[in-house]
């Protein structure tokens, strides 16, 4: 394949520097690309796709008039990070996940935050995802957010931020495993040479993490992953990591509260569960604490968890620490809890619920990305130089009518990859979401799940909104 005509174009490229040379971690793939024949990684891609087809790698796509059920958009050529670069990333992550269990910790309980006024009170009581139910609530082991997803983009120095946080139901990695799977065939002879860290691990430290939850004096615990169904978008995930993990995957109808404890219908009779990877939103976990009309949970689950006697993953509550605008505080509860300077810094963030911030916003929506504080997959969201005078005037509206809905960030030249289009390379913006596990330690996944927008100049790399999926290799020292 001919790279000659590869370039940067002006933006931070993964692949190769302004010169079009390779980068120092690149250089074995680059070769590799450079010395296969045309058409070659073309029949690499049909034969992946193929692979993940059979495989049944699939997400929903709600609302798609041509059909729920979709293969997962896979670009064979993986993304490279180097070996001191990801440890660096790898501390910024474990003090953000460690400082936000201690903001929640102290949310849930004494507040002193709020009190010594360095987040304002009616932004976390103002938040959907704040539950003042669990005020007082003693989690296990003292651990909140056990499963977190943070995104992280590059700019066009090359310096990651940390773009939003996601601490409720981060979903994803099951894409990571399958398609390290796939990479591992096609380019074997590159994995032997390029040292490149191992993610296989995830479902057994998934597995540990949750074990580690378990009521006091278990020496078995049972682990269960409560799904809401096969009509979830990421069921097929779901079911993917309880048959990695080895747990059963149950749904509400599966589950009962009898005599202060979670059991589990099975061909022998009820069955005592310990831990719930939960992947049900808050508000659907118990009818008798949050939604009332709610067909996914389980009743009295929430006492039988306040009583010490099962755990849940993640804590119920968690959401109101990935609130987009709590997250423009994050540099401040590192501070606070923790004594120190962030590692890894936020995108810089106006919030539209103050005077000042909103004032600016409005007076600079063609330049800025306008965002809901509670909303993901790409939806209720605003990409200031890329919208029409329409779409500005529209959420001109929106923010003016409800103002701590909306936060506003500088809109980055986010890095590139380069993506096989027909024949030839083409560079797509990319981000990443590394898997980071909180049990007796923090472990941050090697890598994790780079999203890539597809669409030429498209910022937008959710799957939902037209995004794919590469391997991310982190190469080891």
């Amino acid at each position: 394949m001919d790279l000659s005509s590869y370039a940067s174009e002006g933006v931070y490229d993964e692949l190769v520097d302004a010169s079009g040379n390779p980068r120092a971690g690149t250089k074995l793939l680059y070769e590799l690309l450079g010395s296969m024949p045309p058409g070659e990684l073309g029949r690499f891609q049909k034969a992946a796709e193929a692979a993940l087809y059979r495989m049944g790698v699939t997400f929903t796509v709600y609302g798609d008039v041509q059909g729920l059920e979709k293969i997962l958009p896979f670009d064979i050529i993986p993304r490279v990070i180097g070996g001191n670069e990801w440890s660096m990333i790898e501390r910024g992550l474990k003090q953000r996940i460690l400082a936000l269990n201690l903001f929640l910790e102290d949310i849930y309980s004494d507040q002193k935050i709020l009190t010594d006024k360095v987040i304002p009170e009616e932004l976390i009581f103002s938040a959907s995802a704040y539950r003042p139910q669990l005020r007082g609530l003693k989690v296990p082991q003292g651990i909140w957010c056990h499963v977190t997803g943070s995104d992280l983009v590059r700019d066009e120095t090359g310096e990651f931020f940390v773009l939003e946080d996601n601490l409720r139901c981060p979903s994803g990695v099951s894409y990571v495993l399958e398609n390290r799977h796939v990479l591992k065939r096609t380019f074997g002879a590159v994995f032997e040479t390029s040292r490149i860290r191992s993610v296989d691990d995830y479902p057994n430290r998934l597995l540990e993490a949750l074990e580690y939850l378990a009521p006091s004096g278990i020496e078995s615990p049972t682990v269960v992953l409560l799904t809401p169904g096969v009509y979830n978008s990421a069921y097929f995930e779901h079911s993917f990591l309880a048959q990695q993990m080895g747990v059963e995957l149950v749904e509400a109808s599966d589950l009962l509260v009898s005599d202060g404890r979670v059991l589990m219908r099975t061909t022998q009779g009820p069955k005592r569960v310990d831990v719930i990877y939960r992947r049900i939103d808050d508000d659907f976990l118990d009818p008798l604490v949050f939604r009332p009309d709610s067909l996914l949970g389980i009743p009295g689950i929430m006492d039988v968890y306040r009583a010490g006697r099962v755990a849940l993953a993640n804590a119920p509550g968690t959401g109101v620490a990935d609130d987009k605008a709590v997250y423009a505080y994050i540099p401040k509860i590192i501070d606070y809890y923790l004594k120190e300077s962030p590692i890894l810094k936020n995108v810089p963030t106006w919030l539209c619920s103050d005077p000042e911030d909103r004032a600016y916003v409005l007076a600079h929506l063609p330049e800025l990305v306008v965002k809901t504080t509670n909303e993901s997959g790409g939806y209720g969201m605003m990409i200031g130089p890329h919208s029409t005078k329409a779409e500005q005037d529209i959420f001109r509206e929106r923010i003016q009518k409800n103002p701590r809905n909306y936060i506003a960030q500088n809109t980055l030249s986010l890095s590139r990859s380069p993506v096989l289009v027909n024949d030839h390379l083409e560079g797509r913006h990319v981000d990443l979401r590394p898997y980071n596990l909180f049990g007796k330690e923090i472990y941050v996944m090697p890598g994790g799940l780079t999203r890539v927008a597809l669409r030429k100049n498209s910022l937008v790399v959710n799957s939902s909104q037209g995004g794919g999926t590469k391997d991310t290799w982190v190469l080891k020292d």
